[in-house]
């Protein structure tokens, strides 16, 4: 595996992050060890709040929600997944698989060994994090889902996905920075977009392309006919969602709290 890592040049003076750097080797089951960058803001003692972004953002997306969550007491992470910010980028689109990434984000998990952990999960990040949340329900206490669901195959995905798995496999380029700039611009507040094009940069022309970014849509189960990710039954086992809609908030049988998002399809979540 051949991996790229952006320069820390491309980092500096960023607007609104002023946070210091962390990094952790994290490794897949059949991949060597990558490091993985994370925010760590707050409190080393706090009770964790972990912020999983989505493709193809990185922490910057959070730059405005860590100070004050820290300011309340909470220790704050968000790391960058691999593929993307400050993380080490793996120059192959063969390289990414669903299951790589959530093996490298509950690397980073248990290497950190957080527990008691309110996940706050956006777009990707709802579909590594919902399937981690699942499989380490002893690490996380709340779930807050926004703009995020976990595919199970047992209904379609809306239409819109579809068209946005086509354009990231398809397009020659994958301009990060222009699209999450457009996107803020129709929300309340706009993401720079040098942030996102500071992130994918390297000097190295082989970077040019963000296959990390452009593999993303592609191993997602979201439809009956799609083969299930390493064998494991839809890959988001133990836990099964029910195929009905969410309420805004519960807690399921083991006590977990799941708040879910505007816009968000997450799951009710049952043993």
């Amino acid at each position: 595996m051949d991996v790229l890592t952006t320069p820390d040049s491309r980092f500096e003076n960023l607007a609104g992050y002023p946070f210091a750097p962390h990094y952790l080797e994290v490794a897949a089951s059949d991949t060597q060890p990558l490091r993985m960058h994370y925010v760590d803001e707050g409190p080393a003692d706090g009770p964790p709040i972990v912020l999983l972004h989505g493709e193809p953002t990185w922490s910057y997306l959070y730059r405005t929600m860590i100070p004050p969550l820290a300011d309340g007491g909470h220790r704050v992470l968000a790391p960058d997944l691999i593929g993307f910010g400050r993380s080490d980028k793996p120059s192959r689109i063969g390289d990414y698989s669903y299951l790589r990434h959530v093996e490298w984000v509950t690397s980073w998990l248990e290497h950190l060994d957080l527990r008691d952990v309110t996940l706050f999960v956006q777009d990707w990040g709802s579909l590594i994090g919902l399937r981690i949340a699942a499989e380490q329900s002893d690490r996380i206490a709340r779930i807050v889902v926004a703009n995020g669901f976990l595919p199970t195959a047992e209904r379609r995905t809306p239409p819109a996905f579809y068209a946005w798995r086509a354009f990231a496999r398809y397009s020659p380029v994958l301009p990060a920075g222009r699209l999450v700039a457009r996107e803020g611009r129709r929300g309340r507040g706009r993401l720079p977009r040098m942030a996102h094009v500071a992130a994918r940069s390297h000097p190295d022309a082989r970077a040019a392309a963000p296959d990390g970014q452009a593999r993303h849509p592609r191993p997602a189960v979201h439809a009956p006919r799609d083969p299930h990710p390493a064998g494991k039954s839809n890959g988001h086992h133990p836990r099964r969602p029910q195929n009905r809609p969410p309420p805004r908030q519960h807690t399921n049988q083991s006590g977990l709290e799941i708040t879910t998002g505007t816009g968000s399809a997450a799951p009710r979540w049952s043993r």
